[in-house]
C-alpha cells in the first residue's frame, strides 16, 4: 500500500468555481488524451458558480491547499445515451484529484465523504460514469460494473457503475 495524506473535505464555495475547472482540467490532462477532446469536454469540466450553488460539490484541502474534488447531481428524469437508458437519482459527476496528488488516497477519502453525506441525506446509490482510466478506482471502492455506454467520442466507451451505500 502506498502513502496516504490525510485529507480535510468542505463544501465548495461558489467563488471556487475557477480553481474547480482548472483541477478539472489539470486532472483529465494528466492521462494524455488528445487535446481535440478537450474542445468536447469543455462544458462538462467548466465549473460554474451556479452548478456549485445547484449540486453537491465538496473540496479535499490538504495543508489548506484545494487538491480534489466530487461532485453528486441529481438526474430528475430517466435519459438516453445512444442506446442506454440511464436512470433518474444521484450520480458521481465529477471526481478529480490534481496529478501530483494522484496514487495518496485522496479519491478513496473522498468516496467516504460522499457515502456520508448520501447517509445523511438519505441516498441510497450513486451512478457513475466512468473514464477508461478509472475503472480499477470505482471497483477498489466497491462499486459495481453494470455496462458500456458510447462516450461523446466517435469510437470511445465509458463504464456505467453503481456504488450501494
Amino acid at each position: 500500500m502506498g502513502k496516504t495524506v490525510k485529507i480535510a473535505v468542505r463544501p465548495a464555495e461558489d467563488c471556487e468555481n475557477d480553481i474547480l475547472t482548472n483541477l478539472s482540467f489539470a486532472a483529465k490532462r494528466y492521462w494524455n488524451y488528445p487535446e481535440a477532446y478537450f474542445d468536447i469536454w469543455k462544458t462538462e469540466l467548466t465549473i460554474t458558480s451556479n452548478y456549485i450553488k445547484d449540486n453537491y460539490v465538496y473540496v479535499a484541502e490538504v495543508a489548506g491547499q484545494i487538491v480534489g474534488y466530487f461532485s453528486m447531481v441529481e438526474v430528475q428524469e430517466d435519459f438516453l445515451v445512444g442506446e442506454i437508458l440511464l436512470r433518474k437519482g444521484f450520480w458521481l459527476e465529477h471526481i478529480f484529484i490534481l496529478p501530483e496528488f494522484i496514487g495518496l488516497g485522496i479519491g478513496t477519502q473522498l468516496i467516504g465523504a460522499a457515502k456520508n453525506i448520501c447517509v445523511k441525506e438519505n441516498i441510497h446509490c450513486l451512478s457513475i460514469l466512468s473514464d477508461p482510466y478509472a475503472t480499477g478506482f470505482y471497483k477498489k471502492v466497491g462499486a459495481k460494473y453494470r455496462n458500456e455506454i458510447l462516450s461523446n467520442i466517435k469510437g470511445r466507451t465509458v463504464s456505467l457503475f453503481e456504488l450501494k451505500i
